[in-house]
């Protein structure tokens, strides 16, 4: 039987190493906090526990990977198992911004792997035959729907309540609509932290005419699960903490007498149905999903979905309550004109010009600025608030960090190296003296070439292979060694120029561009 391998047995987690010992199914659980890991060994001492992650990813008896660890790691962990070779099962939500679900989308397609997410409502089985009502049409044409999750609970400072409580929700509703809503506004309120939404009410309105709220709140005074479904022939309720009778059909019927309403009550009448536990459910789905290569019924697309959705009220919740229509695109959401390789990761925010070019296992950090028309080589890392200009071309195996500068058309060989500190130590943190490194227009840097910080490497410059920068390189000059000095000019064109003395004035022998020296100054004058 194929194995699972855990990644998170914390809060969630530890209900998911529950349910999976339980179906035997499972391999091996990578948990990092030694406190939780020591419990967990002694309770279950058959079980096979690291805090090291590739002894989990590289274990060739682990088929699937479940990750139940905080959302913010989520896109990260799911990627690097994405890129070992296994399927992934990523609890809620599948990543925090739109760019990384695509991302995790994109890459399960091309290394061939399942990538399902954990919404949990979707496998419960009263709201599996809630679906099947509504499409067997016993509660008429549904006018509304509305969820509430209330609870006086863990409060979060990673995410807000709407990331924290409403993916589950919005994943239902979708589900049992069978459709997207055109429109979403939400609002609400930081009463904790400043920048974190304590309680939100979130609306949406489908094509259909069909409506739906959410409200969701980690400061109400007890825990409420409900969600209800009003048709026009019947309503459903959804409860999901009353012992007894989870769904609730009530036949209702509105009287019209006069040309007014009057409304008659019913009762509510239980609905039967198979009952186990939501859990248990959806990881035998994996696993079945697993054997017959099929697609989950909670996959990566409807997981993306639901991240749009979610990043849709949370624009709306950031301009104050502003309808967002979900139909023309998210904000700063258009399909990008330039090309990332599954395997890079690009951190939001980062501007990323049209035609530009992110080739495999770089990393570009949150808030990098690069131009049109760039290459980005094998390996890459760009720090964040780093700028490059337009047709900047950075080979493999480059770091370019926090504080350099490189302008229109600069070339950066393989593995030539900037500094950013000019006294490093690794136990002394001195981010706030990092130093600028300007690499000016048309400039050239050669392979293995290290460039101390601190320095303007000249327009159209040339740094030899292997030569260390330790000085300002003016414009047009060829400086080799170490430390690198200039030993002659370069032409725009990346062709030699000499100037033999006492003429001060050369000419290009290849395009034909002239240029004056003086005082070890160079000036193109044609």
């Amino acid at each position: 039987m194929m194995k699972i391998g855990l990644i998170g047995a914390g809060a969630w987690g530890k209900h998911h190493l529950r349910v999976w010992s339980e179906l035997g199914a499972l391999g091996k659980v990578c948990e990092v906090q030694e406190d939780i890991l020591t419990n967990l060994k002694q309770q279950y001492p058959k079980i096979s526990f690291t805090s090291l992650l590739h002894e989990l990813t590289m274990d060739p008896e682990i088929g699937g990977v479940v990750i139940a660890t905080p959302a913010e790691t989520h896109f990260r962990l799911a990627k690097e198992c994405l890129l070992a070779g296994k399927d992934v099962f990523v609890e809620k939500p599948l990543a925090l911004n739109v760019d990384e679900g695509k991302q995790l989308v994109a890459l399960a397609a091309q290394q061939n792997r399942l990538l399902m997410v954990g919404h949990l409502l979707q496998y419960h089985p009263a709201l599996r035959k809630l679906k099947e009502l509504i499409q067997q049409g016993e509660l008429g044409k549904i006018s509304y729907v509305y969820s509430n999750r209330l609870n006086f609970g863990k409060i979060r400072t990673e995410e807000n309540i709407l990331w924290s409580f409403a993916p589950h929700d919005i994943s239902v509703i979708l589900g049992l609509l069978d459709e997207l809503p055109v429109r979403v506004s939400s609002s609400g309120g930081n009463f904790l932290h400043k920048s974190i939404a304590d309680v939100t009410v979130s609306y949406f309105q489908f094509k259909s005419g069909t409506n739906a709220h959410i409200f969701v709140s980690w400061l109400h005074p007890f825990k409420e699960q409900k969600l209800v479904v009003v048709g026009e022939r019947q309503m459903a309720v959804f409860d999901d903490l009353s012992p007894d009778h989870k769904l609730l059909i009530y036949p209702h019927v509105i009287h019209w007498v006069k040309r007014q309403p009057v409304s008659e009550k019913a009762l509510g009448i239980p609905v039967e149905y198979v009952n186990e536990e939501p859990l248990k459910a959806e990881c035998l789905h994996f696993l079945e999903c697993l054997q017959s290569r099929r697609s989950p019924l909670t996959d990566g697309e409807e997981g993306l979905k639901v991240l749009r959705i979610l990043t849709a009220c949370q624009h709306s919740l950031e301009q104050n309550g502003t309808p967002i229509e979900t139909n023309m695109g998210l904000p700063g959401e258009a399909e990008p004109d330039y090309f990332v390789h599954p395997t890079t990761t690009v951190d939001s925010p980062c501007k990323i010009g049209s035609g530009t070019k992110i080739w495999h296992y770089s990393h570009i950090m949150r808030d990098c600025e690069i131009g049109r028309n760039c290459t980005i080589g094998q390996n890459v890392v760009i720090s964040p608030h780093c700028i490059l200009g337009e047709n900047v071309k950075v080979q493999n195996n480059v770091s370019v960090y926090t504080g350099v500068i490189c302008e229109d058309n600069v070339f950066l060989g393989p593995s030539m190296v900037f500094t950013n500190v000019g006294t490093p130590r690794s136990h002394v943190n001195r981010r706030h003296a990092y130093q600028k490194t300007r690499v000016a227009k048309g400039a050239t840097i050669g392979a293995n070439a290290t460039i101390l910080c601190g320095h303007t490497i000249g327009r159209y410059s040339f740094v030899g292979a292997g030569a260390v920068v330790t000085k300002d390189v003016p414009d047009y000059a060829l400086v080799i060694g170490n430390p690198a000095r200039p030993v002659g000019w370069m032409c725009e064109c990346g062709e030699r120029i000499r100037f033999h003395p006492p003429a001060d004035q050369a000419e290009c022998g290849s395009c034909q561009a002239s240029y004056r020296k003086k005082d070890e100054l160079v000036l193109r004058i044609h």
